[in-house]
């Protein structure tokens, strides 16, 4: 595991930079560990379930990744999740009503959880499995290419095949839900070791 950091630093010195950029230091894009990788829609799941379970995990000495609480001001977003999520060990997709509105991260997420094979566990925040539709060819009014959208499908059919948890927050108590969903976590992550 130690040649790899030196590889990647060789790699970043080794690259030519514009004049411009020939006195600033090239620090070499490293890829972090972590065990948990949280899927959500910010709007529906941020200040409850998904903030929650980050927190629950990281009491448990794991190490989640949560965007809005791993990334800091300047990170690109896509390159960090896909940094990220192919050197995770189980994904953790938050289904909620908004979901599948986010065709850009929230789908792209989960279609490379899934095509990284990662062991994926669906949680059903407000919503069933039925529910959830890759529908529209449009996003911020601009279209979606045909096979970003037959990607996202097929992601989004797999993982509704993948037994998950479901949580109602008009019914369901969150705490010993969260529990219950850690419980899951470190099992998968146990059997992944």
């Amino acid at each position: 595991m130690e040649a790899m950091p030196r590889v990647l630093h060789a790699l970043a010195k080794s690259v030519a930079r514009p004049a411009c950029c020939r006195n600033v230091h090239v620090q070499a894009i490293i890829p972090s560990q972590h065990d948990v990788f949280i899927s959500h829609r910010g709007r529906d799941t941020r200040r409850n379930i998904a903030g929650l379970l980050y927190d629950n995990l990281l009491r448990l000495g794991l190490s989640p990744f949560l965007d809005y609480r791993n990334m800091k001001a300047g990170d690109k977003l896509y390159e960090k999740i896909d940094t990220v999520i192919p050197y995770c060990k189980v994904g953790v997709v938050v289904f909620s009503p908004g979901y599948c509105e986010s065709l850009y991260y929230c789908l792209h997420e989960l279609a490379l959880l899934m095509e990284c094979q990662k062991k994926v566990i669906p949680i059903f925040y407000n919503v069933k499995p039925s529910q959830l539709r890759v529908g529209i060819n449009k996003y911020n009014g601009t279209c979606v290419p045909a096979e970003k959208l037959e990607r996202f499908k097929r992601a989004l059919e797999e993982a509704k095949d993948i037994l998950g948890l479901r949580f109602d927050s008009s019914t369901g108590y969150l705490s010993e839900f969260l529990q219950n969903t850690c419980d899951a976590i470190t099992e998968q992550i146990a059997q992944s070791s």
